[in-house]
């Protein structure tokens, strides 16, 4: 049990560490707004890796063959989302997110999740990492595991995720206070423009499949 819980949490750092738009967006709100903004988006990506994880674990034919059969829709959706979020980043003024009353700091934290959420969960790609790293730590997909054995994999593999994430935002923090407003500024604008970029990239690609598909 113990084994898969270990290997389980392998698989949640695999899933997490390589940086995409969620690691652009989680540096860039730990410098603009804290470690716990940036946690909270991080936290959003665990639960879609762990949803995704579910669906690997289980080998659900059905939903694996839906995400698949849509991958072109689904990359469309997710990539026009990123670029949204992206140009928002860019635009934001970090002085105003400064001054933000803090009473309205848990409201934020859950749309920071839910933001999480959307760019991890529209990303097919990651189903297809998730279902790479089980093979490669040797965790067997589709096999009829025992409800508590798939508890433990489930949570290994979130809070492998997590911990990532809280290590990521808690070593930004330590530099945070070092960034002035200017250089606040230009944060916000370079990851802005890198994820809107990446959104370009995802939509673009999206509609040459569309294309060739027809």
């Amino acid at each position: 049990m113990l084994d898969n819980f270990i290997k389980a949490l392998i698989v949640g750092l695999g899933a997490s560490i390589p940086l995409g738009p969620v690691g652009i967006m989680c540096i860039q709100k730990t410098i603009s707004k804290g470690r716990h903004s940036g946690f909270s988006l991080g936290l959003g990506s665990s639960i879609a890796d762990t949803f995704y994880a579910a669906i690997a674990l289980f080998s659900l034919a059905f939903i694996n063959d839906f995400i698949m059969a849509n991958r072109v829709w689904v990359m469309l959706i997710g990539g026009v989302i990123i670029c949204i979020i992206g140009i928002r980043i860019a635009i934001t003024n970090p002085v105003r997110q400064l001054r933000q009353p803090k009473n309205i700091g848990s409201k934020k934290h859950v749309q920071e999740i839910l933001q999480g959420l959307a760019v991890t969960i529209t990303n097919p790609g990651a189903l297809v990492l998730l279902l790479g790293l089980f093979a490669f730590v040797g965790i067997t997909t589709g096999d009829s595991y025992e409800k508590y054995t798939v508890s433990v994999i489930l949570a290994g593999v979130f809070l492998g995720t997590a911990a990532w994430w809280f290590v990521l935002t808690a070593t930004i923090n330590i530099f945070r206070k070092r960034f002035r407003l200017r250089q606040l500024l230009y944060i916000n604008r370079i990851s802005g423009v890198i994820i809107a970029v990446l959104g370009i990239i995802s939509t673009a690609e999206g509609v040459i499949q569309l294309l060739i598909g027809e």
